[in-house]
């Protein structure tokens, strides 16, 4: 979470500062920055020092998101690797899925369906229209993307669609036990389940710190309410002594045992996958 926000730097109407200025390297690159009003911050976007063609997304100093736009089926971010190989394993094998994203980001996970499932139907929601309209300036979306960009409350946006409205739903908006209580509640999650389709998946990003209670409690809640969930994470989070990003997938259906071998075996390395009696155990608090 950012602190009190710093007066608002001097800059063009619509909130950019910059744009278009060098940052002193030799590369030639312009790094382009906005002026976030809602969050009281400032966006910028750079160029990976690693990555020819991958760009970073910054928000008050910290990483966002990160975009390889020459290889968009390429994810950089682990948590974002997983909810990919989950992704692939929906529907047939590269046909076009209907996708809502609650929380949008640099668009990294749009870019990515485009590019491996082409035709596919998203939506991707978020609160701030300046963060948006600065991603799609600096880097528009691929040719031929269909995707719906809204702006507004992802409670709002999901409580508005139908039932069974997409195949798959990706909650990436909780940054910890402070993440907005009305998109923790059970009643959330329930129409999160209920705007996905039968053969679908629910997926939840929950970054969180040790012991992970946040996590833990999010699993707990989504297994009270659907029949098969799973959690995917870095092996070495399963204790709960790290901080990080963990991954619950719910299913309106059973899950089945070959996704279980094929996200074991897809990684991130070492990826654990728990379902079952593991999950369960994931789910209570590690002893002090």
């Amino acid at each position: 979470m950012t602190g009190a926000p710093d007066p608002q730097p001097a800059g063009s109407a619509d909130g950019s500062i910059g744009e278009g200025l060098d940052d002193g390297s030799d590369d030639g690159f312009d790094v382009p920055t906005r002026w976030l009003p809602g969050s009281g911050a400032c966006a910028e976007i750079d160029e990976d020092a690693y990555i020819e063609g991958a760009l970073i997304l910054s928000i008050g100093g910290a990483q966002q998101s990160h975009v390889d736009l020459l290889h968009p089926e390429r994810v950089f971010y682990e948590y974002l690797q997983r909810i990919c190989n989950v992704v692939d394993l929906v529907g047939e094998p590269g046909g076009p899925l209907r996708v809502l994203h609650l929380g949008a980001g640099a668009l990294t996970l749009v870019r990515y369906l485009q590019a491996t499932r082409p035709g596919s139907a998203q939506t991707a929601v978020d609160l701030d229209r300046a963060l948006m309209d600065f991603v799609l300036d600096a880097m528009p979306l691929p040719d031929g993307t269909v995707c719906d960009i809204v702006i507004g409350d992802a409670a709002d946006v999901v409580l508005e669609r139908p039932d069974d409205a997409f195949d798959v739903v990706v909650l990436d908006i909780f940054a910890g036990a402070d993440a907005p209580a009305h998109l923790t509640s059970p009643d959330f999650a329930a129409h999160l389940l209920r705007v996905c389709a039968g053969d679908g998946v629910v997926l939840v990003n929950v970054g969180d710190d040790p012991p992970l209670a946040f996590a833990r409690a999010q699993s707990r809640q989504l297994a009270a309410l659907a029949p098969a969930t799973a959690v995917l994470t870095e092996a070495g989070m399963v204790d709960g002594s790290l901080a990080g990003n963990v991954v619950v997938v719910a299913r309106k259906g059973p899950w089945p045992d070959a996704w279980t071998r094929a996200l074991r075996a897809a990684g991130p390395h070492p990826a654990a996958v728990l379902v079952g009696q593991d999950r369960a155990a994931f789910e209570q608090l590690p002893p002090r």
